[in-house]
């Protein structure tokens, strides 16, 4: 079953602008652990293998770049990009009984494999490597994950790895809904809404008011938006927050691409905050005020 899709940069190029300038960047500047979600897994999957793709490229990431590596991902024959379903490299746990009482791995991405997964990352590669979830069925029609197929003993088996992978590795979660994720997944991750023509926007109700032309604050009212944003945690959690912040951000990049100065400022932010969103998963627990000072003078100060 062919996932690739090279219109996938006519479809999304918000989002695939995105990600080119952060993959661009000297410091490859996108998150090594991203969901996206949505109703169109077909869509995210390939915008999943582009961001492989430009990822492993060896040349400029233009769409018709003929080198090896993005032929590869192309024809879906990357070595070290990999779809990963509960039907795929089952083989680690045939016949075996999983710990979450599933036999095969028939029914979800289970234990053995996650530990697959773990074994298979401490052999280094020339390559970037790039692990997309989600699930499919017998036909190889894409389906969406969800705590059936990708259940909660599996999701946290990987969260180490999820938190702290080797370098230049990426993992990728395709989903309709981010609540249909473990939490502690999604706090892993930095979040996108894959639109489709059935959806409208995603939802920042709660930072709309705080973050409208922050770019523009005075510096010397940093202290009144640092007390808004505790105020908004304090009231309805951080992780919330955090991902409306991201989400934000996120639909402003695709109104505002053309202005490289506003849309870089937003990349950059868009990084504090999803730092800030993994701060919060740390154990012990950072202190959710300095967790939001930090954030507020990143944002503001730069």
């Amino acid at each position: 079953m062919q996932y690739y899709d090279s219109s996938i940069n006519k479809k999304l190029p918000q989002l695939v602008d995105y990600f080119k300038s952060g993959i661009g960047d000297e410091n490859k500047n996108i998150s090594h652990c991203i969901l996206l979600w949505g109703a169109d897994i077909k869509s995210q999957c390939a915008l999943a293998l582009e961001i492989a793709r430009l990822l492993n490229c060896k040349e400029s990431g233009e769409i018709d770049c003929d080198c090896i590596n993005c032929r590869w991902i192309r024809e879906q024959t990357h070595p070290s990009v990999k779809i990963y379903t509960r039907l795929d490299y089952k083989e680690a746990s045939e016949g075996s009984d999983d710990d979450d009482g599933v036999t095969g791995g028939k029914k979800n991405i289970n234990v053995a494999q996650a530990k697959g997964i773990i074994s298979e990352l401490t052999v280094t590669s020339d390559y970037h490597r790039v692990y997309i979830f989600c699930d499919r069925d017998e036909d190889g029609n894409l389906l969406p994950l969800n705590k059936i197929n990708f259940p909660e003993v599996t999701s946290n088996a990987l969260l180490k790895t999820f938190e702290e992978p080797p370098q230049n590795t990426t993992f990728i979660f395709l989903t309709n809904d981010k609540s249909d994720v473990i939490s502690t997944v999604v706090s892993r991750a930095q979040s996108f809404f894959v639109s489709s023509k059935n959806e409208i926007v995603q939802n920042f109700e709660l930072v709309g008011e705080l973050l409208n032309n922050y770019w523009n604050i005075d510096r010397n009212n940093v202290l009144d938006f640092e007390n808004a944003l505790i105020n908004l945690v304090n009231e309805n959690g951080a992780v919330e927050v955090f991902e409306q912040m991201e989400n934000y951000m996120c639909s402003l990049m695709q109104s505002v691409f053309n202005n490289k100065s506003l849309f870089q400022r937003l990349l950059k932010d868009l990084k504090s905050v999803e730092t800030a969103k993994r701060q919060t998963t740390l154990t012990p627990p950072m202190n959710g005020t300095t967790i939001c000072e930090n954030l507020a003078f990143k944002m503001i100060l730069g």
